[in-house]
């Protein structure tokens, strides 16, 4: 099974600190550590090219190679992510053997969406479990559990009751209270309501001028007052 796993070369790293941290991250290294399998805890730095090639590969299971030593089976334990670029910023790695099993976590990867009756019918499809506990082999753990949606009629759930397990694989949550996926009927959004400004129209089919002025005033004030203006000047 050795030469389907990814090996990660790394270089054990004696420096601490959060300021030796961000020297390593500037220099193209990310600082990562591993530990179990009866040994004491060793602090690496790997490049982040190289963790990024790995990491694509998706395996749940890699080799470590520290400075050339022999290769250590390990499985990714925790990731620490920048918070805006996404990039891995500490990796954490379990060392285990491979003739026993563990518990791990694997994520949950739904295929058929669009051929889903609920969906093609406007529903909206909801993920609410995307990670689930297994317990397995390390050369069992699969890359992800995949699961059919394309039966899901509207206002239906499926649960984990529903999902088969992979060979080697037992599934750990409950299986009639972990929903894997749901589609229901969309909620309806309530359009705010448009003022709509309205015009006075005359018999002519015209605008009648001065009706929509501010203050409430028409025309007709208008010219009451310029008729007396007109009789103080003639007084």
């Amino acid at each position: 099974m050795a030469q389907n796993r990814p090996t990660l070369a790394v270089e054990e790293r004696s420096e601490r600190g959060s300021r030796s941290t961000r020297r390593l991250r500037r220099e193209g290294f990310v600082p990562g550590i591993i530990y179990g399998g009866g040994d004491d805890p060793v602090t690496f730095k790997v490049p982040e090219r190289e963790l990024r090639r790995v990491l694509h590969d998706g395996s749940a299971l890699l080799d470590l190679e520290i400075a050339g030593t022999k290769p250590r089976p390990a499985i990714i334990k925790e990731q620490q992510f920048h918070p805006v670029r996404g990039e891995v910023t500490h990796i954490d790695l379990l060392q285990v053997r491979l003739d026993e099993k563990i518990h791990s976590t694997v994520s949950v990867e739904l295929e058929g969406v669009e051929n889903s009756p609920g969906v093609r019918d406007g529903g909206v499809l909801e993920q609410p479990t995307r990670e689930l506990n297994i317990e397995a082999l390390p050369t069992d753990i699969p890359e992800s559990i995949v699961v059919d949606v394309s039966g899901l009629e509207m206002n239906t759930n499926l649960t984990l009751s529903e999902v088969t397990a992979p060979a080697g694989v037992e599934l750990l949550d409950d299986p009639d209270e972990t929903v894997i996926a749901t589609v229901s009927v969309p909620s309806k959004v309530e359009e705010p309501e448009v003022e709509v400004e309205t015009e006075l129209i005359g018999e002519d089919g015209e605008p009648v001028e001065g009706a929509a002025d501010e203050g409430g005033e028409d025309s007709s004030a208008s010219e009451d007052g310029d008729s007396g203006d007109s009789g103080g000047d003639d007084s």
